[in-house]
């Protein structure tokens, strides 16, 4: 209990700074527990990727198209169990800024290459008998207050039809509930059309598709299927980049920014300057009690118990700030996780910030404690 009073006596000696030293630390884990959550998300979503599914693209880049032809060339190659073929609608509803990820497919394919989708039988018939038919993910329908029989207007930037208009209207004839890994992304959570109906509408670019996605029979022979289908358009003006699901995903992530490396880079600057935040607050405290942690040694306290204070001292205003700040983290990314994907801290985050926040207290605290075991008794008590 006396080492208790202790050190809780060091630490609100000064209650101002060391309040203001907790909020910079609670800041910090804060910032670290959403940055490496959503990080952690991605990486996860990278690794719930099948490699059972092959994705393939003109070598040029995702928005350069192909002719759908290739895809009875592709169908063709053994291990090829079924193929579906995506095209970018691009589309918006009522207003620009209200970007809507709309695709057009094949969709009695597209729901055998993704069963997560949950497509059911009577959602394909529905769009095979309707032309103008669109099926839509549960959670685009609840933002947008849609239901099965609605007609939607959408807009679009990029395609315009055979009278002119960027304006589309679709049916929507069902509505999917993907698994819930999916139901949020932009395959579960997506407007899909009928694509004969949108390719004989559109002014240009007809009988061609912007990616062929295909499902395998084993993943073990993905790179050996991936690498069979591009040789059949090598050296022709169809040249196509064929990865799996996992390494394409990947590949369109460090095309925009290496976003691993962005969060530990971020996180590495926060936590590097708030070590000398933390070291410089300690060592101002024990600079400060120089006197009194010598009337402690004068009581029988020995050097180590005094540098066992100060290091306790630290750990308590590190860890308690930093749970703090993890638990903050946690409820924000609850508040934002439709936008996020995400409405959980992962708990690896939570450890390796636990992890971090007891470094941080012992190399902030070592020097001041070490100064304070060594401490000379007469020149303390004397001031000097």
């Amino acid at each position: 209990m006396k080492y208790l009073i202790l050190i809780r006596a060091g630490l609100w000696r000064k209650k101002t700074r060391t309040l203001l030293t907790m909020a910079s630390i609670m800041v910090a884990f804060l910032l670290f527990g959403l940055i490496q959550g959503i990080n952690q998300d991605i990486k996860k979503g990278l690794g719930d990727s099948s490699n059972a599914r092959l994705w393939t693209a003109s070598r040029v880049g995702l928005l350069s198209s192909l002719p759908i032809s290739l895809l009875s060339r592709i169908a063709a190659v053994e291990g090829v169990r079924a193929i579906a073929h995506v095209s970018l609608f691009g589309g918006y509803f009522r207003d620009a800024r209200n970007a809507i990820p709309a695709f057009a497919t094949n969709v009695d394919q597209l729901a055998v290459v993704y069963p997560e989708l949950n497509i059911s039988h009577t959602q394909i018939d529905a769009m095979k008998s309707t032309r103008a038919g669109a099926l839509v993910g549960r959670f685009l329908a609840n933002e947008y207050g849609w239901k099965v029989g609605d007609q939607i207007p959408l807009g679009t930037t990029l395609w315009r039809n055979v009278d002119g208009r960027n304006s589309w209207t679709f049916n929507i004839v069902g509505i999917f509930d993907a698994d819930p890994k999916y139901a949020r992304n932009s395959l579960g959570g997506s407007l899909w059309l009928n694509y004969d109906y949108w390719d004989e509408a559109r002014l240009f670019d007809r009988h061609h598709v912007h990616q062929f996605i295909i499902r395998i029979d084993n993943p073990a022979h993905a790179t050996a299927i991936a690498s069979q289908i591009d040789r059949l358009f090598a050296n022709s003006s169809d040249e196509t980049r064929t990865q799996t699901e996992s390494a394409a995903i990947q590949s369109q992530l460090e095309s925009l920014a290496d976003v691993d490396f962005i969060a530990n880079a971020m996180v590495g600057a926060v936590m590097f300057t708030l070590l000398f935040l933390t070291a410089n607050t300690m060592m101002q405290s024990v600079r400060e009690r120089i006197p009194e942690l010598a009337v402690l040694r004068t009581l029988g306290f020995s050097g180590g118990a005094v540098c066992a204070l100060v290091l306790v001292e630290s750990a308590l205003l590190c860890l308690i700030a930093a749970i703090i700040g993890l638990i903050l983290s946690a409820v924000a990314i609850e508040m934002v996780g439709t936008s996020l994907g995400t409405t959980v801290l992962p708990p690896v985050v939570v450890i390796v910030g636990l992890v971090i926040a007891a470094v941080l207290a012992i190399v902030s605290g070592l020097l001041p404690a070490v100064r304070a075991q060594r401490l000379n008794i007469v020149d303390a008590l004397a001031a000097r």
